[in-house]
């Protein structure tokens, strides 16, 4: 089989995974914030599709899918001129597809997804086309999608490095463009957020993994093996360190600009490997199996995420219960025949994705789990209650006398 049928077939299993998990998931308050909030390019092509296809959770996380399989595609590509081996290239996919945050990437609505693969494609663009490719993706770069300011900032940083004026320009003004555009604020006082924002980056990459590019980066520094990557890669994490001091930062807006350092990172691995002899490689096999290892643990947890409810005393300390209960609580209402419900403003917009509209007739309240209450609305995991409230059906009649009055006598 060659390694293109190999990558065919890792992507196929992947996407299907991935569309597999959607069906798994809820919209989140955090994803409706995107969808509804601010204009953003990513905002405007869902909601396209939303209106123009279907209103369902297939349709709202296919976008994210398809950026993350073009960008494994990309980082292949990426790496065919610097890595001989086809296998160490589709070792390197296999690694970038189970890494914790490229999956929730592909899932989760967010910025990261687009990034990730903006990054990808303009690494590419620079490698293999000429200075007006890279000049007009860069322009496009800066109406599409705030986070990419970091790139523009340490383009400037790189360009001066090489000593290109021009590109030094354009990135600057890119730069300025972007900060009028978009709203960027840093302030607060110390806070102590810098382990924090440590600990943040070993869950993403999972501990092994960041640690080894934290070490790539500063070797490839003593080194003076400086290229664009490692500018692009290494200005971004310095920078998300230094403001952690001043505040909780946002992971998602950094972190895809460490995963960009991914074929440096492969580069040094195989190097290392391959100019030792075989009785001297051994450390470095244990380190490749148990990387793989922690990996594939992370990749289980992720994808049968409900199983540990049970686990779970507290169900909303599930890592992921942020992005469950709204589909199957809208399920079970519309089992009752109750079409609208008027509950706190998070889960009444989540429900409302599902086809439960907002209304004064019916009042959504969520009660303890261990609640006996009858008629109860329950929401369970693995034969596990993660969710309980009740509806009370408001009487017509009082209910349109209460609408009938005026707001002071409402709060008598």
């Amino acid at each position: 089989m060659s390694s293109k049928q190999i990558l065919f077939l890792m992507l196929g299993i992947d996407t299907l995974i991935l569309l597999f998990q959607t069906t798994e998931l809820s919209i989140s308050y955090k994803e409706l914030s995107i969808l509804y909030g601010d204009t953003t390019f990513l905002q405007l092509f869902i909601n396209f599709l939303l209106e123009n296809f279907a209103k369902n959770d297939f349709i709202l996380r296919v976008p994210m899918i398809s950026l993350h399989i073009m960008s494994a595609v990309l980082l292949y590509k990426i790496v065919s001129k610097n890595m001989i081996f086809q296998r160490d290239r589709l070792w390197l996919v296999l690694l970038f597809i189970l890494l914790p945050g490229v999956m929730s990437s592909a899932l989760v609505v967010n910025s990261a997804g687009l990034v990730i693969f903006g990054l990808f494609l303009f690494i590419y663009i620079y490698q293999n086309f000429n200075e007006k490719y890279i000049y007009l993706t860069l322009i496009f770069y800066s109406f599409i999608e705030k986070d990419f300011i970091y790139l523009f900032a340490s383009l400037i940083i790189y360009s001066i490095y090489v000593k290109d004026k021009f590109f030094f320009l354009l990135n600057s003004s890119l730069l300025i463009v972007s900060f009028y555009l978009y709203d960027f604020s840093i302030g607060g006082y110390p806070s102590g957020h810098f382990l924090d924002t440590i600990g943040i980056y070993a869950t993403v990459f999972t501990p092994i993994i960041f640690i080894y590019i934290v070490y790539v980066l500063y070797k490839n520094y003593l080194l003076k093996n400086l290229d664009i990557i490692w500018f692009i890669s290494t200005t971004i994490l310095i920078y998300s360190l230094l403001i952690s001091f001043r505040q909780k930062i946002a992971i998602e807006h950094f972190a895809p600009y460490l995963i960009v350092s991914l074929p440096l990172v492969a580069q040094t691995f195989v190097n290392s490997y391959r100019v030792r002899l075989k009785i001297f490689r051994k450390s470095y096999k244990n380190i490749f199996i148990i990387t793989f290892l922690l990996l594939f643990i992370h990749s289980l947890t992720i994808f049968f995420n409900k199983e540990i409810y049970p686990l779970i005393e507290n169900p909303k300390k599930h890592f992921a219960y942020k992005i469950h209960i709204a589909k199957e609580l809208a399920k079970e209402l519309k089992k009752q025949n109750i079409l609208c419900v008027d509950t706190d403003k998070k889960m009444s917009q989540r429900l409302l994705f599902y086809g439960i509209k907002k209304c004064n007739k019916n009042i959504l309240k969520e009660i303890d789990l261990e609640s006996k209450i009858k008629d109860s609305v329950t929401v369970s995991y693995t034969k596990k209650i993660v969710y309980r409230g009740t509806v009370t059906k408001l009487n017509n009649k009082e209910n349109d006398l209460i609408l009938s009055l005026p707001i002071e006598e409402t709060h008598k």
